[in-house]
């Protein structure tokens, strides 16, 4: 099905399972949806399953949501006790559609307790209190977690009884966007399978002979440095990451993020986003966005590498000209300015928060400011929101957190698979099979749940069959049936209102965008005030505890913590670090004590920084036979400068 057809059949109010292939747009006709309900003013709530799935929706989960939390069951009391939450209840009322994305990880319990809420709480025996439901997700992703004993096939939410009730729509979509035919040159196809195909070959559980072969043989594939690589278990992830960080000797710049609004919903923002709350970087360091940017041109899975630290313009409240971004916003690119950027320049403010400035893997350079991930209620107001710059470290991801991301070439080891699906999820993130470099397999690694493979068949010809019917109906009844649905449920189809709401929507999301940069500048740690977060370490020093042992309670990397030390004793002559100092090679202290007095005797412009301060680089280099760059940075919390 296409994804137009798709959104006809939503806009009728007809519950939809929307459904198809990793990269067949399913979270674009979702957007696409929520834009059409907004701008007609219809109460629409986005939940997930997942709070990471929740954050690229600006929703929250719908455990939350609904009031079921973590339950097994719904008693009689447990619905009277959410009935006496008010806020929770007049959400729940207002909505006119539901909106449930990642379906295939909600459990059938969960999914049956969320009508049995819907219903009691709207006091409406139809499916789900009457709302327009729409569920979307793909049945081969990671299946819902559950008891050891449970089968996925127990577990499933398309075997609740609810799911029959809802009567659904099954939308397929069968257009590709992500994944392209290969053409037949090297590294595209091997064995005369391209990725495409053995995508339908994992989908299907029908194997050539030659898929085997042709996934091993990308192994002798030369990717770039830009690349990332996959993996099962997250402790290969952290450890190089780690260690590819602590090996750039360049200047480490921190980025802190923040946040406002309901603290519960901030929280569960917090531990969604799929970055650190801290976050370091270096020139040289991998990374990949984490939010899709339409003004950047990115979108979540983009990557590329730190290439400088810039900083931006903030426009004023009552800059006439805001529309007229410079393009020094978004392309570092380009070194010559033009008349618009001069104005800008006159009626905007320089920012003093240098930003990182990436250079993505086809060649472009842009700048990432400090972005926003936000939960909104079921008119578009903003119940919490958290900023802080849209990257993570891309030197190594997991397979779990890779979901929903396009990657344009990675480095997979398949040969820890513990759960199917694993291995179709990885595959999937990638353009074309010349982006892969397959480690290894093992006996789980193409495999899929034989239960979710017969609903899938099951579900594409439900889609062609409604489909057809629905095509040759006449258009202008379905012209009707949408006009109908917006009226039935309080909306307006008056082309001068939703204008309106649409010009008010780009305000909305313009303000935002600049409050994020007067925040960052708010909360920049330029002007000598020292943040929380250094605050937390100070405390943690003042307990004896070693770098080791903070940065694991902080859940931060060691060098994170160094760099919060080092801003410390700028503040505080007497920072208790000498139960470090005791833990430390006295030599390696004497020799950078050496290294830092002869590169200050040699004042060399290229060795200080824009404070004056020597760099650590040159240092690391007088010393990199010996020590390595965490060593040098440890040792220069000691030394006499």
């Amino acid at each position: 099905m296409k994804q137009s057809t798709a959104l006809d059949i939503l806009k009728t109010g007809k519950n939809v399972f929307l459904t198809g292939s990793a990269g067949a747009g399913k979270t674009y006709t979702i957007n696409q949806y929520l834009h059409y309900l907004r701008v007609r003013n219809i109460d629409v709530a986005v939940t997930a399953s997942t709070g990471i799935a929740a954050t690229h929706m600006n929703g929250m989960t719908i455990h939350s949501w609904s009031g079921i939390g973590i339950l097994d069951e719904l008693t009689t009391s447990d619905i009277n006790r959410v009935k006496r939450r008010t806020q929770l209840v007049e959400r729940i009322q207002r909505t006119k559609v539901l909106v449930i994305d990642e379906i295939s990880m909600l459990h059938l319990k969960q999914f049956d307790m969320i009508n049995q809420m819907l219903q009691a709480v709207k006091d409406n025996d139809l499916p789900f209190g009457g709302v327009q439901l729409l569920v979307a997700g793909d049945f081969f992703q990671l299946p819902p977690v559950g008891k050891n004993e449970e089968t996925n096939r127990e577990k499933f939410a398309f075997m609740a009884k609810s799911w029959l009730d809802a009567d659904f729509a099954v939308c397929y979509l069968t257009e590709q966007h992500r994944q392209k035919s290969d053409d037949e040159t090297p590294n595209n196809t091997y064995f005369g399978l391209d990725l495409i195909a053995i995508l339908n070959q994992i989908r299907t559980q029908q194997f050539t002979q030659d898929i085997i072969p042709a996934l091993l043989a990308t192994k002798n594939h030369e990717l770039n440095q830009s690349r990332t690589r996959l993996y099962t278990h997250n402790i290969n992830v952290q450890n190089i990451n780690d260690k590819e960080l602590a090996n750039l000797t360049t200047e480490a710049k921190l980025f802190t993020a923040w946040g406002e609004g309901d603290e519960k919903l901030l929280e569960n923002l917090k531990k969604s986003v799929r970055t650190t709350p801290e976050l370091t970087l270096k020139i040289g360091a991998k990374v990949m966005f984490i939010k899709n940017n339409n003004d950047l041109n990115v979108s979540n899975g983009t990557m590329g590498t730190i290439v400088d630290f810039q900083p931006t313009f903030i426009e004023k409240d009552d800059d006439k000209s805001k529309d007229k971004k410079s393009e020094k916003n978004k392309n570092a690119d380009s070194d010559t300015e033009t008349q618009d950027d001069e104005n800008i320049h006159h009626e905007s403010k320089m920012s003093e928060t240098l930003f990182p400035v990436v250079l993505l893997n086809d060649g472009r350079k842009v700048i990432a400011e400090y972005d926003t991930w936000k939960v909104e209620d079921e008119e578009g107001e903003i119940l919490a929101a958290y900023y802080h710059i849209p990257l993570t470290l891309a030197w190594a991801i997991t397979i779990h957190k890779s979901q929903g991301m396009t990657l344009d070439s990675a480095e997979i080891d398949l040969s820890k698979t513990f759960e199917k699906g694993q291995g179709y999820v990885a595959l999937s993130r990638l353009k074309q099979l010349s982006g892969l470099r397959l480690l290894g397999l093992n006996d789980k690694s193409l495999q899929l749940d034989p239960t979710a493979r017969g609903a899938d068949n099951r579900f594409m010809a439900l889609s062609e069959e409604f489909a057809d019917t629905f095509l040759r109906q006449n258009p202008e009844k379905i012209a009707d049936e949408q006009k109908d649905f917006i009226i039935k449920n309080f909306g307006t189809n008056d082309p001068i209102r939703i204008q309106a709401n649409e010009k008010i929507i780009e305000q909305k999301n313009l303000a935002l965008k600049r409050k994020a940069k007067l925040l960052a500048e708010k909360h920049a740690d330029d002007d000598g005030k020292l943040s929380d977060t250094y605050l937390e370490t100070k405390k943690l020093l003042e307990e004896n505890l070693s770098i080791t042992e903070i940065a694991d309670i902080r859940n931060l990397a060691q060098s994170t913590i160094m760099n919060h030390i080092s801003r410390l004793q700028t503040q505080f002559s007497d920072l208790p670090i000498e139960h470090i100092r005791s833990d430390t090679d006295e030599q390696m202290i004497d020799n950078v004590q050496q290294a830092y007095d002869r590169i200050k005797q040699r004042d060399k412009a290229d060795d200080k920084d824009e404070n004056g301060a020597i760099k650590i680089k040159p240092i690391y280099d007088f010393l990199s036979a010996k020590y390595g760059y965490n060593e040098i940075r440890l040792a220069l919390l000691f030394i006499e400068k």
